[in-house]
């Protein structure tokens, strides 16, 4: 694989995003983490994944590069259509996910331990959805998702002002399980990890699928309704000067249109 790493110890599956600097969530990683999900579903010896990022960032958000390279709404929808079903895939998958999240997870980056089902983080790591100051919205399920773990409210704060929570209140928020230091988190999360691969494959395989019963209808009316506005607000040129300002490093200026 190019941005991930794969590697299996006492029934635990660790998958490293490896694509410095910041570990981008571009289509090829997403590809990647579904096909290491298809290998590893495989695998009877592994009974549970933990993902954590390479280097400085677990993952610091989107691939702006890949977003300026795409034409049209409709080839942006279907970015948006193919992120969700891998995430999706994450969140219903029969073995627990944990991710370990240090530095950032920011946009997609979030979006993506968003879908785990356990998140471990660092005290001083930042955990935000910040599309809106490109002109943007979340694609990938976080206009959904954030909400459940934080409230309506708080998730409305976050993603109005672009601001990231740090891991100590993302653990307040209910965002995240549990915050560590920077020297605790991986050894913190192997130790949870390796705890939960002794318990029945069975069972747990029941238990996530008993928790997924908890999204009701309106949730996926609300993710196929995120592609859309997703795909049409792209065309807009708000979404325009925030890319071009966000590239050029300068505040943007936003015109509702």
């Amino acid at each position: 694989m190019e941005y991930l790493k794969l590697a299996v110890e006492d029934h635990v599956a660790f998958i490293t995003i490896n694509r410095a600097p910041a570990n981008a969530l571009s289509t090829g990683m997403i590809k990647e983490i579904s096909e290491a999900l298809d290998e590893i579903s495989q695998n009877e010896e592994v009974r549970v994944i933990l993902l954590h990022g390479e280097g400085r960032f677990f993952s610091a958000g989107a691939d702006i590069k890949e977003i300026t390279e795409i034409e049209n709404g409709s080839a942006f929808s279907a970015l948006a259509e193919n992120g969700q079903a891998v995430l999706e895939k994450i969140e219903k998958f029969p073995k627990p996910v944990i991710a370990a999240i240090h530095g950032a997870a920011l946009g997609g980056g979030l979006e993506l331990a968003m879908s785990c089902h356990i998140r471990l983080v660092t005290e001083q790591a930042k955990l935000g959805l910040p599309e809106l100051q490109l002109g943007l919205i979340p694609g990938f399920a976080g206009t959904q998702r954030l909400p459940r773990y934080v409230g309506t409210a708080k998730a409305a704060e976050m993603l109005f002002t672009s601001e990231p929570i740090t891991g100590v209140e993302a653990v307040q928020y209910g965002l995240a399980n549990r915050a560590y230091s920077d020297e605790e988190l991986l050894p913190k999360a192997k130790e949870l990890a390796f705890k939960v691969a002794k318990k029945s494959p069975l069972a747990l395989k029941a238990i996530i699928e008993q928790l997924n019963y908890l999204k009701h209808d309106s949730y996926y009316k609300g993710v196929a309704n995120e592609v859309a506005q997703f795909g049409t607000i792209f065309e807009s040129n708000d979404a325009k000067e925030g890319i071009s300002a966000f590239i050029e490093k300068r505040e943007p200026l936003f015109t509702g249109k």
